[in-house]
This record gives C-alpha cells, structure tokens and sequence, in this order.
C-alpha cells in the first residue's frame, strides 16, 4: 500500500540530464513540455501525483553544475549564487519508460506581465533541443519517498478533489487513474476559460471547472464550487468537528496527509494549491462539515505574493 515503504525500500535521488523533446501550449496559461534522455529508462515512478525538482542551470552555465551524490544538498546550498543551478518543485503529469519520456505541464505565471518565476519563465520560452536536468528517485515504488501524496482509504466512498491551476497537473494524474467504480467531484479553479482540459475519467467522477476570466479573485469561485460539492456529498454539520491549529501561511508550511489506514470517514477530501485559500477550504471541510481531519489531506503548493 502506498505509504508504507520500510527505510531499506527508499529510494536514492539521482539527476537525470534530460533534453526538451516537445513543446504542447494546452491553453492560455498552461504548456507542456515533454523531456527525453536515454537514462529516463530507470526514472523511478512512484504514482499518480508524483513530484520531481527540476534542475534549471544558470543562464550561459550548464547541467554540470549540478553536484551529484548522497551529500548533493549541502553541496548545491554552498555554491555561489551565480553558478547554483534553479530548483523548483512539479508534478509528473506522464511517464513512458518504453519511449524514455516524461511530460511535465508547467503554469505559466505572471509570465506575460514579466513576474514569472524563474521555472514558469523558461517553460514559456523552452524549445527542442534544450538541457535541463531533473531530480527523482532511482528505482520505481509507491508512496511518500518517491513524491507522491495521494493515498485514499479503501473505505473512501466518495471523493472530493479541489485545487486552482498549480494543482491541475497532479489533478489530472490522478483522476485519469481512478477505478471505473470511483465516485466524487473535482473542483478546479483556472484563469481563462480556454485553460479547461479534457480528461478520461469514470463516469461517477464529475469535474467541475471555475474561471476567474471575470476578474473574480483567487480562489473565491473554487470556494463556492467545493461548498457546492459538499452540500451535494456529505451533510452540513460541525457535530464531532475537530479543533484545528491556526497554521500561520506565511511563516509555516501548510501541509499534512494523513495516513492511508487512519482516514475514517466515507469521504476523503485532497486538496491542493494557494495556501491561503487551502487553509480555508480544510476549515469549510473539517469545521463546517464535520469531515474528520484524518480524513483531509491538504497541501499548500505556494503562497500569493511570494516567490
């Protein structure tokens, strides 16, 4: 089950030098970007909502500067600004070991105004031919060590997923590899309405988008659409509500998946992007549904006006 690897099963993370194979614009604020490299044979996929690091080197330097071995990390911290390659953190949106390719959709923030950050920046001008490198486990396996999150009880009945652009990727994932007996309501907020994407899913599982063409703001209309949901899913009720802790956003990392056997209820909740508005929205399922906290695993990708 997924969670559960032992210390001897981890996994050792490696860089796999990789070139830009493809460039796929998939709408207004959203491109893929499919790598290619011999050594992607042994990437280690760990799951649906797998997360990798992409190594981006410094402009006129190369994948070379990235330190490789056990002791990688305090390396790459002690290199000088201007050599240290770009870490960023993104989600496996398809793996194909027989093709040695892995696809990685990117959000395109604040790119057109000129505040993108600096991954979102070289995506919107990636073209074939170009080397990056990315960071991710040597072996394939399940569950937390290789970057994966998404781990729902068996006894999970229905399933609420919700999340604003940066989470669609893993959304995507993950909804394309549920059973055909799986039930529940996605809820996705985006910028455009030309960002919407068309995704296999089983007939139980409805995916709702919201656009903030209209000028709503962030994360207002994915809080309606969940409330919505909910209404429809599980009854409104704080009976048996838990205490949560005021996690303080812009000073702590606003995280937590609970494990696979101690979820409780019969709906599971995953939520993920802007941390501000994932807070609420555990707050709307925990304090105002009464949905056990064991059973809300939410993660904050990233927070408004930081980089």
């Amino acid at each position: 089950m997924a969670g559960t690897q032992t210390v001897e099963h981890r996994p050792d993370y490696r860089l796999f030098p990789v070139e830009v194979a493809r460039v796929q614009r998939l709408g207004p604020s959203f491109v893929r970007i499919t790598f290619t490299a011999e050594c992607l044979r042994g990437f280690g996929a760990g799951g649906d909502d797998q997360r990798i690091k992409l190594v981006l080197p410094q402009p006129g330097r190369t994948i070379a500067d990235f330190p490789e071995g056990a002791d990688w990390y305090q390396r790459w911290l002690a290199q000088p600004d201007e050599i240290r390659p770009t870490l960023r953190t993104y989600t496996v949106r398809a793996f194909r070991p027989d093709d040695a390719e892995l696809d990685v959709d990117f959000v395109l923030h604040g790119v057109a105004d000129g505040h993108g950050g600096p991954a979102s920046t070289w995506a919107a001008a990636a073209r074939p031919g170009q080397q990056i490198g990315l960071l991710g486990p040597d072996r394939p396996g399940r569950g937390r060590p290789w970057g994966c999150e998404w781990a729902p009880p068996e006894s999970a009945s229905h399933l609420v997923l919700a999340g604003d652009e940066t989470a669609v990727p893993a959304v995507a994932a993950i909804v394309e590899s549920l059973p055909p007996c799986a039930r529940g309501v996605v809820c996705l907020e985006v910028p455009e309405e030309l960002d919407r994407q068309d995704w296999q899913v089983p007939s139980g599982v409805e995916v709702r988008w919201f656009s903030r063409c209209a000028g709503a703001p962030h994360g207002k209309l994915l809080e309606e659409g969940v409330a919505s949901a909910l209404a429809e899913l599980h009854p409104r009720s704080a009976s048996g509500a838990a205490e949560l802790d005021d996690i303080d956003v812009d000073t702590e990392t606003l995280w937590d998946v609970p494990a696979q056997d101690t979820a409780p209820s019969r709906l599971y909740g995953w939520l993920a992007g802007e941390a501000g508005v994932i807070k609420r929205l555990r707050r709307m399922l925990v304090a105002d549904y009464g949905i056990p906290k064991q059973s809300v695993a939410f993660m904050g990708y990233w927070r408004e006006g930081r980089s």
